[in-house]
């Protein structure tokens, strides 16, 4: 049965041009060509980035972190309440007000107190900054990795420059080494972060985030075994291009260092836009569209549609995170510079502002704060009653 099935999954007719099978990339006279079981490698590396990811952020990444000045804020921890606790974990972290008062009666708690412990406890998941910094170094350090990899195995190709060329006797284009390590430890980088996924950083677009990393694995997966290598090279070498710069971005961020933090995200943004919203459809989309049918000229397929879907879905998250850099953009331009991610959320304060304003009351004009025992004497005069001697 499982023979059969691997038999209908991998027909000809379904991955390949018409009048053209597999039997055409079989290895033959040293000539190599790639196939879907070369990536079976990629799960043992993938385990292997994760234990390299692990030991630099612990003995690399956090001792640098102290040394640039990185600090966490300290935390008041909360006081234990087991009815809270329940309702913070399987209900909801941010109850409604008539939720909030339900909650108070239940523990015998004011709603301010219940307020501050839901939000004491909200802060208690927030990742600390030294995490951050540690997993934004270690991206750093993998997208300049593999863009200069890539460029070097890359810049030799006509490829690169013609994109035409990606369709020269397609699909008989015999895979070179390099190329082959490249994709691997890319496809294997990708299923690393599925795996650490439950332990990194969550955002607000982490949903869009898993989205991304599945279609990634899949659109890598689908074009190495369909011997799609140079169009699929030339999406991961311009989706590391802007990745470096936001990861540096962030480090940078961290580390409060304003001025590089905010002259780097523009160049970030520019060249964000420019390579997935200018580059990516009016280059990779269009090849891949129109310029492969006229180059092949064999007719379309169920993998040309395939593979365009998968690019298609990209684009759309493209433009979902274009909208989010361009908000960042807006509050950049208004207040001179970028204050935080806007797909994180913020550390609250563990007190109200109204408690807030009642610690440190304000002075203006002079006068003295209200709420102090110098105003209740003044309302009790204003309603007629005498102080008492």
């Amino acid at each position: 049965m499982l023979s059969s099935l691997n038999e209908w999954l991998w027909q000809d007719k379904l991955w390949l041009p018409p009048n053209t099978s597999w039997a055409l990339l079989e290895d033959r006279d040293g000539v190599v060509y790639a196939h879907p079981r070369d990536l079976l490698a990629a799960l043992p590396l993938a385990l292997t980035l994760v234990a390299v990811r692990m030991t630099f952020e612990r003995f690399v990444g956090l001792p640098l972190s102290w040394w640039l000045g990185v600090r966490d804020r300290s935390r008041r921890p909360v006081v234990p309440n087991p009815t809270l606790e329940k309702h913070f974990l399987t209900q909801e972290r941010r109850p409604q007000e008539h939720q909030l008062a339900l909650l108070a009666t239940q523990c015998g708690l004011t709603l301010r107190q219940t307020q501050c412990w839901f939000r004491g406890r909200r802060n208690q998941d927030q990742p600390h900054l030294t995490k951050k910094f540690c997993e934004a170094s270690w991206r750093f350090l993998f997208y300049l990795c593999s863009f200069v990899g890539g460029l070097s195995v890359l810049y030799h190709e006509s490829w690169l420059w013609t994109l035409s060329t990606c369709w020269d006797n397609y699909p008989d284009q015999p895979l070179k080494p390099t190329l082959y390590w490249w994709y691997l430890l890319e496809l294997s980088f990708y299923v690393s972060l599925l795996i650490t996924l439950p332990f990194d950083v969550k955002r607000k677009d982490f949903k869009e985030q898993v989205a991304h990393h599945i279609v990634t694995i899949i659109l890598i997966t689908f074009s190495y075994s369909a011997n799609l290598l140079r169009i699929g090279s030339l999406v991961l070498l311009l989706h590391d291009t802007s990745d470096v710069l936001l990861e540096a971005c962030k480090i940078f961020n961290y580390m409060r260092w304003r001025l590089p933090c905010n002259l780097l995200f523009l160049v970030f943004s520019c060249v964000f836009f420019y390579t997935r919203l200018v580059l990516f459809p009016t280059q990779i989309l269009y090849t891949t569209y129109y310029e492969s049918e006229s180059v092949i000229g064999q007719g379309t397929f169920f993998g040309y549609y395939f593979f365009n879907a998968l690019l298609m879905m990209l684009q759309l998250l493209h433009v979902f995170w274009s909208c989010l850099i361009l908000r960042m953009l807006c509050n950049f331009m208004t207040k001179g510079q970028m204050e935080k991610d806007i797909r994180s959320d913020v550390e609250e304060s563990d007190l109200s502002e109204e408690e807030t304003t009642q610690e440190r009351p304000q002075l203006r004009n002079g006068s003295a704060p209200t709420g102090g025992p110098r105003s209740r004497v003044a309302r009790r005069l204003a309603n007629g009653h005498t102080a008492a001697m």
